[in-house]
């Protein structure tokens, strides 16, 4: 459980850009958040506390800033990182699940050996931010195409009122470390 202290800490880290990426947006800036090595230390000493217990086998990012806070918490948890990316950034056979965008469809993937040989590894998913939860739950579903499982997604900033966390806790157990209402 994050102390006041420290959610304050990484709350007041955090940037706010006004109409970014167009009109009417309020774009939640965790570059702030990365270059302020007191808030990264952290945000990143509580993830690995929270989850140190979970019996994890991997941790899986989601193209690109979970790849940030996915590798360091793969480190600091003894694990190994998978990154789950955008369709054909991927070198490797891969199986690839499409979600819905405001305007059209995206497409992510990953290695069909990503989790290794073992069935049924336990995985926790993570990201910078969930909005609408599109990218979040295809990567769930392409997590446990693997045979893995994705016992929880982690985000440093959940934005609740656009409902993607409600639909994913659906498919996955969800943790925002900070959350929008």
């Amino acid at each position: 459980m994050l102390s006041a202290d420290e959610k304050s800490i990484i709350e007041n880290s955090i940037r706010d850009i006004e109409d970014f990426p167009k009109p009417g947006i309020v774009f939640k800036d965790i570059t702030t958040l990365l270059n302020n090595k007191e808030a990264y230390a952290t945000l990143m000493n509580h993830l690995a506390k929270r989850y140190e217990s979970y019996n994890l086998d991997y941790i899986a990012g989601i193209d690109a800033r979970g790849f940030i806070f996915g590798a360091a918490l793969a480190q600091m948890l003894g694990l190994g990182f998978v990154p789950i990316r955008k369709k054909g950034k991927l070198p490797y056979t891969t199986i690839s699940e499409k979600y819905a965008l405001e305007y059209g469809v995206d497409e992510i993937e990953v290695h069909i050996d990503a989790f290794g040989a073992k069935k049924g590894a336990r995985v926790l998913i993570i990201d910078d931010l969930i909005a609408t939860g599109g990218t979040a739950n295809a990567a769930a579903k392409l997590v446990n195409q693997t045979g893995a499982k994705c016992v929880e997604c982690c985000f440093i900033i959940g934005l609740a009122f656009l409902e993607g966390i409600k639909k994913l806790q659906e498919q996955t157990d969800v943790y925002s470390v900070i959350e929008v209402n």
